[in-house]
């Protein structure tokens, strides 16, 4: 039987680390094993039943045929309103691309600005799809660790001696995923300040995770921060998590025209349109009651505040609070160190599966060697039996 020869980029990028997670925790629920999954990255929450109802209604009314590559007038219409009223950011429909979900909005981004060879700056501990995303797009990833004693955050000294003549792109996520903290204003001012020394520099400001945040200071991305940096960020979000609706596939994207064009140009010679029911059922989310989000988001933070306090009663486990997202991203270097069977932290999680029956996923897979990443995007009664089960296997 003949093999492909199969593509160098195919080559150079591996499977999503946290899919494969929650494949793998479903694989051995199903097979018999008690496993609690917390690998998946989206609310267990329902979508709320008037976006639910939104769809039927637009299936009822044979809303089943193609629409604009870029999405329908009225979703984007909605897009508009939404940066303005929340966000205070002026854009018309012609800066607006809506596509099958947040990662097709990054993957146009990247494909419309990178070039074999350019250099995307990627901040460390990153969401586990933004280098292979790159390397996919024939970009090189250059990672900025962002350590716990930083507070896992870009300093912009770090960031300044990292730019060469072949950077293109940084990308910021906040709040993050998987270490769950937001920059503030003044943070973002300060990271801006070294951008504007550099016209060649573009910034994706990744928000998906906007809604759900509970630090002090109210959501800010970079062109908050920065207006000077508006025509120069590409602003990607979604329905995925504030709305519980990352089965539907919807995100969008916000940048120049000249840019905007260029992702639609990608996207219709790709996909083309996202799912038209998704699209009708979006409308509803963006321009209807607002209650689930608030509703979510208080659940989120008292499961928060309940993990990362238990994470830090275990023996060797340090972890840092979040300000928003659902994840908690403990230091596990102790544990590790000071195990004899265990010397990395895909050993550790495999480690905690076997005996503890807890999926998790291993920090390396976000740039965070010696870390795993848990989501608190499950029931109270799930995340108290599993800290149960860490604090059997590691002691308090």
């Amino acid at each position: 039987m003949s093999s492909a020869r199969l593509s160098s980029r195919v080559n150079a990028i591996k499977p999503s680390a946290t899919i494969a997670v929650s494949t793998l925790a479903r694989e051995l629920r199903a097979a018999g094993r008690d496993v609690i999954g917390l690998g998946a990255g989206e609310p267990d929450f329902d979508t709320p039943e008037n976006i639910k109802q939104a769809a039927i209604e637009a299936i009822n009314k044979g809303m089943t045929k193609y629409t604009p590559a870029d999405g329908t007038p009225e979703l984007k219409s909605a897009i508009v309103d939404k940066f303005q009223r929340e966000n205070n950011l002026s854009y018309t429909s012609q800066n607006i691309v809506v596509s099958t979900g947040a990662k097709q909005s990054l993957v146009n981004a990247l494909t419309a600005l990178i070039d074999e060879g350019d250099e995307v700056l990627i901040v460390a501990p990153y969401w586990v799809s933004y280098p292979d995303m790159t390397l996919l797009c024939g970009g090189t990833p250059v990672i900025l660790n962002a350590s716990i004693e930083q507070g896992f955050k870009l300093h912009p000294e770090q960031l300044r001696e990292a730019i060469s003549d072949r950077t293109r792109l940084l990308i910021l996520n906040s709040p993050s995923n998987p270490t769950g903290v937001a920059y503030t204003e003044k943070e973002l001012q300060n990271l801006a300040e070294v951008l504007l020394e550099h016209s060649k520099i573009h910034v994706v400001t990744d928000d998906i995770y906007e809604h759900i945040l509970w630090s002090g200071e109210p959501f800010c991305n970079i062109v908050n921060a920065c207006p000077e940096l508006k025509d120069r960020t590409i602003v990607v979000n979604g329905v995925s998590k504030a709305y519980a609706m990352t089965g539907w596939r919807i995100g969008f994207a916000a940048a120049s025209e000249q840019l905007s064009a260029a992702m639609r140009k990608i996207q219709s010679q790709t996909t083309s349109n996202p799912n038209s029911i998704a699209q009708a059922a979006a409308v509803e989310a963006l321009n209807g009651p607002q209650d689930s989000i608030k509703m979510m988001n208080e659940h989120f933070k008292s499961r928060h505040d309940f993990i990362v306090s238990s994470l830090n009663e275990i023996k060797g486990m340090h972890c840092l609070a979040g300000d928003g997202a659902f994840y908690a991203f403990p230091d596990c270097r102790e544990i590790i160190e000071s195990t004899d069977s265990i010397s990395t932290d895909v050993e550790l999680s495999q480690y905690i599966l076997n005996e503890g029956e807890v999926a998790v996923v291993p920090g390396s897979a976000f740039g965070g060697n010696g870390y795993i990443r848990l989501s608190f995007a499950t029931g109270m009664d799930n995340l108290q039996e599993a800290i149960r089960r860490l604090k059997n296997l590691f002691g308090t």
